[in-house]
């Protein structure tokens, strides 16, 4: 297996977008998991797909706060720009400070196409489990509440991001 240093630093999502590449993703994943869970078990392969994903995710964060010079909630607002190309979120932003990033998804373009994908089952797994591992990945200090999802059937997402400052003495 190669090594994380050894892999070129990843910019896909920078040319083609978040929505694009979890379709490309979708539809290379979802055949593959159908076939390994014909043979070793639909329900353990998910699980390992699922693993697998979450620490991808704690690495593109890490990644992340490095393209974005930063990890505090400024720099993770200004990395929305990548989940919200394309239209593929609308977000209503309502707090947006140093300790505090909350906003809802209103719309999700994500959970629109793998239920046109015929996968509505695989969205989470592919997509939403990734958010908290993400935002651990990108600071370990930050949090992320969520208590509902447009994938689950919500009316909307509802993300709290908490960024704790450093307390001075």
């Amino acid at each position: 297996m190669t090594e994380k240093s050894q892999i070129p630093p990843d910019t896909l999502t920078q040319r083609i977008g978040v929505l694009t590449r979890r379709e490309v993703e979708a539809r290379i994943l979802a055949p593959v998991i159908n076939a390994l869970g014909e043979h070793f078990g639909r329900e353990e392969v998910i699980e390992v797909v699922r693993n697998t994903i979450i620490k991808v995710a704690q690495e593109q964060g890490a990644d992340l706060a490095q393209a974005m010079g930063g990890s505090d909630s400024k720099a993770f607002m200004d990395s929305l720009q990548f989940w919200t190309q394309d239209d593929a979120l609308q977000i209503e932003v309502l707090e947006n400070n140093k300790e505090a990033l909350h906003f809802n998804v209103n719309r999700c373009r994500y959970s629109e196409m793998y239920r046109a994908l015929g996968i509505p089952e695989l969205g989470a797994v592919f997509s939403c489990n990734r958010d908290y591992a993400l935002i651990d990945g990108f600071n370990p200090d930050a949090k992320l509440k969520r208590t509902q999802t447009l994938m689950e059937g919500a009316s909307h997402c509802d993300f709290r991001y908490t960024f704790p400052q450093a307390k001075e003495d």
